[in-house]
């Protein structure tokens, strides 16, 4: 029996999520979309798909039939939004899954901690660079403790939409907050970068670590597997080239960010993403790795919800 979910936010991430759903999920089932834009494609979208839908927002989607039956609801609006959202939701028993940086529940990475908060009410999918780069400070940390992790994420302009540009501060704060929490790095820091070129470049990645000297080999074999882990729900994600090493000088000031560490190693991952292209275009892919993300993760939820029941 599928488990029946709806989303807030018909903008590009929302639309993406609803197709997702609906192409690829074998245990969810869209029930509903809401809005505040009657005019919006992905409303329009959602009703040619036979989905129920509203644009009075969360008021309208408790206000649906269909909602009755929903278990579990994707945010993909704002941070500002998405703590109404929660007000209103948490009352009444669904499960939030929150693609925007509020991040009010715990932070959710599915290759890392995906079945660490089955059980939580509302939890946070970090940000399209965190969910990119997040698997790789694990990965680094698994083998040896790292002191500083600092990541770039580049996205194309053009896949920035009105949230993701309303939302810069609260991105790098959750992104540089969930690297030391879920990728156990000592100490975190995050930049974006939109990139203006045309036609629109594909999303790149950097991650550098400051690690303690240590065996190379290894390091490299667990970032090449956490790569692997993160393929099977979303295609497009790769290295760019082989993982780096550079010895970091004594008089080097990088070292004050890595105090105590002794020798001291910089490991550089490059990454580049490209989108499924669903719904966004390929060059999107910061979008459809939330997305893919979200999916994955409300998966699990979803399973586990069942198997609780059948006890």
């Amino acid at each position: 029996m599928s488990t029946k979910v709806a989303v807030i936010g018909s903008g590009n991430i929302g639309t993406d999520l609803m197709i997702k759903i609906l192409r690829l999920s074998e245990s969810l089932e869209i029930a509903a979309m809401a809005g505040i834009d009657p005019a919006s494609d992905g409303l329009a979208r959602a009703r040619r798909l036979k989905v129920a839908t509203t644009h009075e927002g969360v008021e309208g989607l408790v206000a649906l039939d269909e909602f009755a039956d929903v278990d579990i609801v994707f945010d993909a609006t704002s941070a500002g939004a998405h703590r109404h959202h929660e007000e209103v939701l948490r009352p009444l028993g669904r499960t939030l899954v929150d693609l925007t940086p509020a991040a009010l529940g715990p932070y959710v990475v599915p290759p890392v901690n995906g079945d660490a908060h089955l059980d939580a009410p509302n939890v946070n999918m970090v940000t399209c660079g965190g969910q990119a780069t997040i698997p790789i400070v694990a990965a680094v940390n698994a083998v040896t403790p790292v002191h500083y992790g600092e990541i770039i994420a580049s996205i194309a302009s053009r896949s920035a939409g009105p949230g993701t540009r309303a939302n810069i501060d609260e991105f790098t704060e959750t992104t540089s907050s969930a690297i030391e929490k879920v990728g156990g790095a000592a100490r975190g820091k995050a930049i974006i970068v939109l990139n203006p070129a045309e036609p629109p470049l594909i999303m790149r990645d950097t991650v550098h670590c400051l690690v303690s000297d240590c065996a190379t080999e290894a390091v490299t074999a667990s970032v090449e597997e956490m790569v692997g882990r993160v393929q099977a729900y979303v295609p497009g994600y790769r290295l760019k080239q082989k993982v780096q090493y550079e010895k970091v000088a004594a008089e080097d000031p990088l070292r004050t960010l890595a105090p105590g560490a002794g020798d001291t190693l910089k490991v550089s991952v490059f990454l580049e993403v490209e989108g499924a292209a669903h719904y966004l275009p390929a060059y999107a892919g910061n979008l459809d790795i939330m997305t893919s993300a979200a999916l994955r993760t409300a998966e699990r939820m979803a399973a586990h919800a069942t198997e609780v029941a059948s006890r």
